[in-house]
């Protein structure tokens, strides 16, 4: 309750001073209260329930760091998604249109899409060796690793395979270790990222249509009359097959981006269950804690005045004394 100056407690044997100053202390602190709608005096007004005050406090902190760590992984999964996207877009249509140009003998469209295989792949890498902050997603566990080389040492690779083998069957042979040996040229020389990942979120360098599209992209691409590879001329069963393979991972690359997109939609209801708990505790702590701010600058306005009141008193007795003193 506020509390009017009487003359009688003006002319005390402090003067006005120490009234004023006790003004002035509470209009700066009604001021703040008003502005932030909390009690500057937390623990005077808390009293015996400071503690519960703390416990709250420490719940919406604790929930404000679930938030932060749930944007994190939302902001992840969808560049995981749009890398996903990205390389399943880059790719369409280019099994069926090796597939057809090969089933024609149409060797200009063979060729083409040679060329279009070759650019998808390198689009993907792209793609893949995306990073979100400090951390790159398709590393696995080597989250600071850019997980793919250059798309040219892949094909130089493949193309010795090629060149190396004897017969088709040794270059599916020699293809299927390169790829998912342990010890094979893909984990050796090309992706630089762990075969598994600790969060369940992350996809590895070793995802099975990741391997079966750049496998069948890598073959596709050596597959036109520029690379003269004897291996892949005509309707050559190892291109046949690498359409096959491309095809098989689009279809496991929709499967993997369907997964990616359930974790999303969890991300989604564990943010709105977050924000209807932090609400709730929110409001329950400002019962405690908050300041009625119509009651503050109704306050406030009546301290201003009070002060006004002081000062002209004090003008006035100032004045009275100067009088007597003349007299």
């Amino acid at each position: 309750m506020l509390r009017f100056l009487s003359p009688s407690s003006l002319l005390g044997s402090q003067g006005l001073s120490p009234e004023i100053k006790a003004i002035r202390e509470r209009l700066e602190t009604t001021s703040k209260e008003t502005v932030t709608g909390r009690y500057e005096d937390m623990t005077k007004h808390l009293s015996g329930r400071i503690s519960q005050a703390m416990l709250g406090q420490k719940a919406i902190d604790d929930i404000e760091q679930q938030g932060v760590r749930i944007n994190i992984r939302e902001g992840r999964l969808d560049l995981t998604q749009r890398s996903l996207e990205v390389v399943q877009t880059s790719v369409s249509g280019l099994s069926a249109r090796m597939q057809a140009a090969m089933g024609s003998e149409d060797t200009a469209s063979k060729n083409a899409t040679a060329r279009d295989s070759k650019a998808a792949l390198n689009e993907s890498f792209s793609a893949l060796n995306a990073r979100y902050g400090e951390r790159y997603l398709f590393s696995g566990d080597a989250a600071t690793t850019p997980p793919f080389a250059s798309v040219d040492d892949l094909l130089s690779d493949i193309r010795q395979i090629a060149i190396a083998a004897t017969d088709e069957g040794d270059f599916a042979t020699q293809l299927d270790t390169y790829f998912n040996s342990p010890t094979g040229g893909w984990r050796t020389n090309i992706y630089a990222g762990t075969d598994i990942a600790s969060n369940p979120d992350s996809v590895p360098g070793t995802d099975d249509s990741i391997i079966k599209i750049v496998s069948g992209l890598a073959v596709m691409a050596l597959s036109g009359a520029n690379e003269a590879l004897p291996l892949f001329n005509g309707a050559s069963n190892p291109v046949f097959a690498a359409a096959q393979s491309l095809a098989n991972g689009q279809t496991a690359l929709t499967n993997l981006r369907a997964s990616v997109g359930l974790s999303q939609a969890q991300v989604e209801t564990d943010k709105e269950s977050l924000s209807v708990e932090k609400t709730v505790l929110t409001a329950s702590f400002n019962e405690l804690t908050a300041r009625d701010q119509y009651e503050a600058a109704s306050e406030l306005k009546d301290l201003e005045s009070s002060l006004e009141a002081a000062y002209t008193l004090t003008a006035r007795l100032a004045n009275l004394t100067l009088l007597n003193f003349l007299r």
